[in-house]
């Protein structure tokens, strides 16, 4: 039988999900729009490849995920009706049709991460699903001199959590800044907020909240710049502790090759 490849992107707020992958008894991005796919094609006769496996709590801006089907598509009607009864903290941005020499996990791929944050100030409760807020000081300053200590190639092999065997622990990074938040805004976000970018062509599992973790040690005073020289040696492999909450964490896009 022959088969039909669709890739889509998405955009979603993460707070209510238990990340992307479906787990049973859990809800999750993947189990909604899977959920929505049965509804609107009338058969279970797909399945979905999603390029980003976001955890529990993690929103992305942009994402995409890969559709096989065994019936082509009408991509405008089946667009529409898609996003027409996805939740509303689930959107799709586009579809287009690809054919079966594209994967959309192997193939080559830039991905930025925003993490979002603030600190002295309580919040409005309802910037909570974006924002990650702490109540003490931190040195932006030198939590920017730290961000740029990640840029290049590292072994990030304290960075990753439970890694699989062969995991490869060398990555680039493209991008590490903090500068403002300038990406989002809402009336009852704080006054001040802040936000930590980066890119690279693949991350860890947990790569991006530990490497963020750190910089927030490193704003508090806990750390200092050499720690995170250290931690990028390779020399140690005890993997770091602190990891920032995943509420400010947000795919911000990816870009194929």
């Amino acid at each position: 039988m022959e088969q039909y490849y669709y890739v889509i992107h998405i955009q979603y707020l993460g707070f209510r999900y238990h990340g992307w992958l479906k787990q049973p008894g859990l809800k999750t991005i993947e189990f909604m729009v899977e959920k929505t796919l049965s509804y609107i094609l009338d058969h279970d006769k797909f399945k979905l490849l999603g390029t980003s496996r976001t955890d529990s709590k993690v929103s992305a801006n942009h994402s995409a995920f890969e559709l096989f089907t065994n019936f082509p598509l009408d991509t405008d009607s089946f667009f529409s009706e898609f996003n027409l009864n996805l939740p509303n903290d689930i959107r799709a941005l586009k579809i287009m049709a690809v054919d079966k020499r594209f994967n959309i996990i192997n193939t080559p791929k830039t991905k930025e991460y925003l993490y979002l944050f603030s600190f002295g100030e309580k919040p409005h409760p309802f910037s909570a699903p974006l924002i990650s807020s702490f109540q003490h000081h931190l040195d932006i300053e030198r939590m920017k001199k730290g961000a740029q200590l990640f840029l290049g190639k590292h072994d990030f092999r304290r960075y990753c959590t439970k890694p699989k065997p062969g995991t490869q622990f060398k990555r680039e990074i493209l991008v590490s800044q903090i500068e403002g938040n300038r990406a989002f805004s809402a009336s009852f976000f704080p006054k001040q907020s802040y936000a930590y970018r980066i890119q690279s062509k693949g991350f860890m599992r947990n790569q991006v909240r530990l490497m963020m973790g750190q910089l927030l040690s490193l704003g508090r005073g806990e750390i200092a710049l050499n720690n995170i020289e250290d931690s990028l040696s390779g020399q140690n492999s005890q993997p770091l502790r602190h990891i920032a909450p995943s509420s400010g964490l947000i795919l911000n896009k990816i870009e194929f090759d």
